[in-house]
């Protein structure tokens, strides 16, 4: 089978290197990819967001199927588009993606179905978004209602940081957002969690702890992910259920009401308040970096999931999974989530010791002139899975030691919470 697999990012490279796994696979294209995917998959250098080129050039190359890793081209219809020339694709259609696109939509859909959310108000400019923080019981969550890589949230503590937010928002710091979400803050612990579903069947895809903010003590500025880890701790078989009974069978009974089929990767981000889940928002997408985490402990061929899902036939799919722990670190641009310097050289690359339960996949690069260079923010994601969390944290610190890439930083206290000091 010949595939193409849609994104630049690390979770592009870990979905490369499970399906590189799989038998079925023959050739693997990569659109655009990175210097890691460039190792297993021939990266072809074309825009994830122009739809026509990338058709082009799947028919020319007799391409079998079409796996998305972005949000951006899924919210922007890739999936329909393809699919109207006969292209097999991985992913959720226009409609299904309003889920991530639109922070807004998901909210109305909450309040619909009686899915449990932090309250919220939407706001459509500057004065009234203003005029209501003043009155507001500080701290409030404000939101873009656009994609904005992660970064688009802001936790307020006072009135000077949420008249910054609605500034930054309004003033397309996140791209043209026409509508901001202000919401309670919720006291809790975050926890991803992902399913699988055909449009019909859905199937539990793993939960993970995200760590978004920047500085250790998850402390500073949202980022895009500085590591995640494999299971959450939070999960147990009745928070499951209520994820389930509350949450997620909700929203695709909803989205089915108006003939909208869910067929994909769903990423439902929570608060976990005194065992009761809470949707913070949704991706119409793995997550990354949860997905470098969770793929490494997959046993069953991501393919012939894939391929059940998109023939709806998800329900004749057993998925297994190794029983270990994952844990995830990014080596990220000094200066990130700000300003960074770009196609700076990394070097080291021979020093870093891999066996089969550790990982190293690329997000921010590219190679030139057989060096590999830093073009992202987020740049590379060490990963490995261990029966305990602390072992593989230490593995991972030894390896980025052994690197010792002067022109970026990491965060060493990733999974804090399930390692003993």
């Amino acid at each position: 089978m010949k595939i193409a697999i849609i994104g630049s990012g690390g979770r592009e490279h870990a979905i490369t290197y499970s399906i590189s796994k799989s038998k079925k696979i023959k050739k693997i294209y990569c659109i655009p990819g990175n210097a890691g995917t460039e190792e297993i998959a021939e990266n072809i250098n074309l825009d994830i967001n122009n739809f026509e080129n990338i058709r082009d050039f799947l028919i020319e190359n007799k391409i079998e199927l079409v796996v998305v890793g972005p949000e951006d081209p899924l919210v922007n219809g890739i999936v329909d588009y393809l699919e109207n020339f006969n292209i097999k694709v991985f992913g959720p259609s226009k409609k299904a993606s309003q889920l991530e696109g639109s922070k807004i939509f998901t909210k109305n859909l909450c309040k619909k179905y009686k899915i449990p959310t932090a309250n919220f108000g939407v706001f459509t400019n500057s004065q009234e978004s203003i005029d209501f923080i003043k009155n507001a019981k500080h701290p409030i969550v404000i939101k873009a209602d656009n994609l904005a890589a992660g970064k688009g949230v802001y936790i307020c503590e006072d009135i000077q940081q949420s008249f910054k937010a609605v500034e930054e928002i309004f003033n397309g710091k996140f791209g043209d957002a026409k509508n901001l979400l202000i919401e309670e803050f919720l006291r809790g612990e975050e926890m991803s969690y992902f399913v699988i579903s055909d449009g019909s069947t859905i199937k539990n895809f793993g939960t993970a702890q995200d760590h978004k903010r920047v500085n250790e003590g998850d402390k500073g500025k949202n980022t895009g992910g500085m590591g995640a880890y494999y299971p959450s701790r939070l999960i147990n078989s009745d928070l499951e259920k209520k994820i389930i009974d509350k949450i997620i069978k909700p929203t695709l009974k909803g989205l089915s009401a108006d003939n909208i089929k869910y067929k994909g990767f769903l990423y439902a981000g929570l608060m976990i308040v005194d065992n009761e889940p809470y949707l913070i928002e949704y991706n119409v997408r793995m997550g990354d970096p949860e997905c470098q985490t969770i793929l490494p402990v997959l046993k069953t061929d991501l393919i012939e999931i894939i391929e059940a899902i998109i023939n709806e036939k998800l329900n004749d799919c057993i998925l297994q999974w190794h029983d270990s722990k994952s844990l995830c670190v990014v080596l990220c641009s000094n200066g990130y989530p700000d300003k960074y310097k770009k196609n700076v050289e990394i070097q080291n690359f021979n020093s870093v010791v891999l066996d089969e339960k550790d990982f190293l996949f690329h997000a921010g690069t590219r190679k030139k002139d057989k060096k590999i260079l830093a073009i992202g923010g987020r740049v590379l994601n060490f990963v490995s899975i261990s029966s305990n969390f602390n072992d593989a944290r230490e593995k991972i610190h030894k390896n980025l030691e052994k690197l010792n890439w002067k022109a970026g930083f990491y965060r060493k206290d990733i999974a804090y919470k399930v390692i003993n000091k």
